[in-house]
C-alpha cells in the first residue's frame, strides 16, 4: 500500500526528490543494512554519510546557499525525513540536520554559520545538540573563551558527533549584568575534558550518549544569555521534522500490515478478508491520513514563517506520535506471533515508535503546549 500525497500538495520536483531519496535508501538502508548498523558501536556508516551529502545533498538541503547548502524549504526537508523514517535510516541525520544545523541557523551568529555549516552540508561534520536538561551543567569564561562543566544524558548520536552544541547557563559570577538566560556553545567532539559514552537504548537504530564535560573548551554561539528563543525555534522545527519521520515510518508499517493481511491465509481465506482485520487496517489508514494532514500544516507554517509555528508543531507531534505508535502496534497485531520475533521488521518499527514517542516531549507534553498557546 503506497503512501500518497493529497492532490496538489507536492510539485513535480518535490515528488522527484522523494523518488530519488527512496531509491537511494532502498539500496543503502534495507533491512539487512539496518540490522548490521544497529549492532555496531557507531550505529552508522561514515562512507554512506558522505555519499548522502555528495550524491544527494541531503545534509545541506535546507541550509542556505551562502553556507554551502541548497537553500530548499521545509516541505522538501519533510519529504527526506519521511523517507528516512520509512527506511529506519541508521545515521545521525536527525541530530545533525534537525537539531544542530537548525540551532546554528537560528542563532543569528553569521560567523559561526559560515565556519560550521559548510562542513555539515558537505557531509564532513556530524553534529548534535545537548539540550541542557541537567541544571548542574554550566559554562564560565576562560581567558578569551569559555569552558563547560557538567553532564548531559541522552544526547542523540553524541558519541560520534564531531561538533556538539550545548545549551547551558553561565557562571553567576561572570558578567552577571548581561545574563538573561541560557547560552548556546559549540564544543569540538574531541575536545579535552569531554568524555563520551554510548548508552543502552530500546531503539538501537537511534543511538544516544552521555556526555561529561570537565572544563571542556567551548565557543559561545550567538549572544550570552540569548539561547532561549533559539532553542524554542529549533525545537519547534525539530518537532515537525521528527513528525515527518514518524509519518514515513508509520506508512511503511502500515504497508507491511496490509501486505501480510493479503498474503496470510487462515481457514482458506486471506486474513485481510476477516472483519476484525479489515476494520483494524481501515482505522490505521484514517490515523495515518490525519497525521499527514497535521504534518503538512506544520511544514507549510515553517516555510511561510507563520506566527503559529509553535502551535502547528505541537499539534503535529500529538497526531503523528500517536498515529505511529498505534500503527506500529497494529502492524504487530496483524502479524500475530511472528511480529514479535527478532527476525521480523515489525518490532524494529515498534521500537522506533516508542523511542520517538518521548523524544522532544510526549504527546501529553505537547497537548499541554497546545493548551498553553491557546490560552486555555
Amino acid at each position: 500500500m503506497a503512501r500518497h500525497a493529497f492532490p496538489g500538495i507536492h510539485t513535480d520536483e518535490q515528488l522527484e526528490l522523494r523518488k530519488v531519496v527512496r531509491a537511494f535508501l532502498d539500496r543503502h538502508s534495507d533491512e539487512a543494512e539496518v540490522r548490521r548498523l544497529l549492532a555496531t558501536e557507531d550505529g552508522f556508516d561514515r562512507a554512506l554519510w558522505r555519499r548522502m551529502a555528495s550524491e544527494l545533498g541531503l545534509q545541506g538541503l535546507s541550509i542556505p546557499e551562502e553556507y554551502g547548502g541548497s537553500g530548499f524549504g521545509y516541505i522538501e526537508a519533510g519529504l527526506v525525513f519521511e523517507e528516512a523514517g520509512r527506511a529506519l535510516l541508521c545515521a545521525p541525520y536527525f541530530a545533525t540536520v534537525a537539531l544542530a544545523a537548525e540551532a546554528l541557523l537560528r542563532s543569528g551568529d553569521t560567523a559561526a554559520c559560515k565556519e560550521l555549516l559548510p562542513g555539515i552540508a558537505a557531509g564532513q561534520t556530524v553534529a548534535t545538540l545537548a539540550l541542557g536538561r541537567d541544571p548542574t551543567t554550566w559554562a564560565r569564561r576562560r581567558g578569551d573563551g569559555w569552558e563547560i562543566t557538567g553532564t548531559e544524558k541522552y544526547v542523540p548520536d553524541g558519541h560520534v558527533a564531531d561538533l556538539v552544541l550545548v545549551v547551558c547557563d553561565t557562571d553567576a559570577d561572570t558578567d552577571s549584568d548581561t545574563e538573561t538566560g541560557p547560552s548556546l556553545f559549540a564544543v569540538d567532539g574531541v575536545a579535552s575534558g569531554l568524555t563520551r559514552a554510548a548508552l543502552p537504548t530500546l531503539d538501537q537504530t537511534r543511538k544516544q550518549a552521555r556526555l561529561t564535560f570537565d572544563a571542556a573548551p567551548a565557543r559561545l554561539i550567538g549572544t550570552q544569555g540569548g539561547a532561549e528563543p533559539v532553542l524554542e525555534q529549533t525545537l519547534a522545527t525539530a518537532a515537525v521534522l521528527l513528525a515527518a519521520e514518524q509519518v514515513g515510518a508509520a506508512s511503511k508499517a502500515l504497508e507491511l500490515a496490509v501486505e501480510y493481511a493479503g498474503l496470510r491465509v487462515q481457514y482458506g481465506r486471506p486474513i485481510g478478508s476477516f472483519q476484525g482485520v479489515k476494520h483494524l487496517c481501515a482505522d490505521l489508514v484514517v490515523e495515518l491520513e490525519a497525521a499527514n494532514s497535521a504534518l503538512y500544516d506544520a511544514l507549510w507554517s515553517l516555510d511561510a514563517g507563520s506566527e503559529d509555528v509553535a502551535l502547528c508543531a505541537a499539534v503535529a507531534r500529538v497526531f503523528c506520535t500517536e498515529a505511529y505508535t498505534r500503527i506500529a502496534g497494529g502492524c504487530i497485531q496483524v502479524h500475530g506471533g511472528i511480529g514479535f520475533t527478532w527476525e521480523h521488521p515489525a518490532h524494529l518499527y515498534f521500537k522506533r515508535a516508542k523511542s520517538s514517542e518521548v523524544l522532544l516531549g510526549t504527546p501529553a507534553h505537547h497537548r499541554g503546549r497546545v493548551a498553553s498557546l491557546l490560552g486555555l
